[in-house]
């Protein structure tokens, strides 16, 4: 199955996650937020929520600074 991940096309196996995707560009668990065809996700769903051929996900993780 293939996924656009913060602009770049993957391929990942079929079912997977919204974690699966996290996991695949190896961001931290902790500070990130996600979202799928512009809806966010939850991070209680990250699991439970399945992607669909084709979508898009947005990965964010929060930096620190002024």
């Amino acid at each position: 199955m293939h996924v656009t991940i913060n602009g770049e096309r993957r391929e990942l196996a079929p079912g997977a996650t919204v974690d699966d995707a996290v996991t695949a560009i190896g961001a931290p668990r902790s500070g990130v937020a996600v979202a799928v065809d512009g809806e966010v996700v939850p991070r209680a769903d990250w699991v439970l929520m399945k992607l669909s051929e084709d979508a898009a996900v947005e990965v964010l993780t929060a930096v620190q600074g002024g």
